[in-house]
């Protein structure tokens, strides 16, 4: 069982060359000539997305993004030894973000929109599923690129990985001297890149490829060390958010009795707003009561605070809309004072 199970998930049938294999790699992290061109069309089109809360606009910039191209050649120096592609991967990485950080930042500081849209505030919030995520899209990346023909993993680990708009939205926390979403953002595409970049190592470890330089036995030990607590460090913030957001959750989706027991839904207020100006919080309780039969019910409902009055249209859809987020069984309450 054990062969059979070693053979079914062997990776040696379909793997190419050890020299195509470094030709792909080292290929996919220039950041001259067509990757710059390429990299600059996708910040700005990434920009734009998530200025105007385009979902389909981000995941067409995360397609076309280069940057991770740039990560798997410093993986594959460091799994092979070669400290001159390590540096020199790791010096056009580096470029790469502050061409990143520039373009999203003085794009941001021009828009006349400065709405923090939820695009924008989905990019603030990394956890331990982002480092899952990172981690299963860095082994399938690394994958796709070592077969003999190329398949379509690569656009969709692009698409999970998710580098280019955490990077435009710390632009968008510079222009807007928002530090929150700044650190919120590039803690974000840390998380990304840093465990992107261990599983192309292991990957690229475990096809043994041919070493250019041997490590030491002392050299090994302390990166093992150096990784390790790296890992820590970024792990732990994550793993709080992850907890903050369970609870969170849980409080949401538990049961309130009575007004004095409102509970706020900050993230239903921030879309809202979005969507409606006039809005100026949203509350979410239940309320008793009295059915035909006799019998109290508690029916959930939403409160609806407004800074200044709504024509009856934009009620009557703010109504509609907020019905249908909570699958049709709600009240809503809308009320110019709180």
């Amino acid at each position: 069982m054990k062969e059979k199970l070693k053979r079914a998930f062997s990776l040696d049938h379909d793997t190419t060359s050890y020299d195509e294999i470094r030709e792909r790699i080292i290929d996919g992290g220039r950041v001259t000539g067509t990757n710059l061109c390429i990299l600059m069309l996708a910040i700005l089109i990434a920009s734009i997305g998530l200025n105007m809360n385009s979902t389909a606009v981000i995941i067409g910039a995360m397609l076309i993004s280069p940057i991770m191209g740039s990560i798997q050649a410093i993986g594959y120096g460091a799994a092979v030894g070669d400290s001159a592609q390590i540096k020199k991967s790791g010096v056009g990485f580096l470029f790469q973000i502050v061409i990143c950080l520039s373009t999203s930042t003085l794009y941001f500081l021009l828009s006349p929109i400065s709405t923090q849209t939820s695009e924008l505030l989905a990019r603030t919030q990394p956890n331990i599923w982002d480092v899952l995520i990172a981690i299963a899209g860095g082994i399938a990346g690394m994958i796709g690129m070592t077969r003999k023909e190329k398949s379509n993993v690569i656009p969709g680990v692009a698409i999970a990985t998710a580098l280019m708009p955490p990077l435009c939205t710390c632009g968008y926390g510079i222009a807007h001297a928002k530090l929150n979403i700044t650190l919120g953002a590039g803690l974000l595409f840390l998380v990304n890149a840093y465990f992107i970049f261990i599983s192309s190592v292991l990957v690229l470890l475990a096809l043994k490829m041919p070493q250019k330089e041997e490590y030491t036995p002392r050299q090994l030990k302390w990166m093992k060390r150096r990784a390790i607590v790296t890992t820590i460090i970024i792990l732990i913030p994550c793993i709080a958010v992850a907890g903050y957001m369970v609870k969170n959750a849980n409080e949401d989706s538990s049961s309130v009795t009575g007004f004095e027991t409102v509970v706020p839904i900050e993230k239903v207020t921030s879309e809202i707003k979005i969507l409606f100006p006039e809005v100026e919080e949203v509350k979410i309780g239940s309320m008793e009561s009295l059915g035909e039969d006799g019998s109290i019910n508690n029916e959930t409902s939403v409160f609806v605070y407004l800074n200044k009055e709504m024509d009856a249209e934009d009620s009557e859809r703010m109504e509609q809309w907020l019905i249908e987020l909570y699958n049709g069984s709600c009240n809503v309450i809308i009320s110019e004072n709180q």
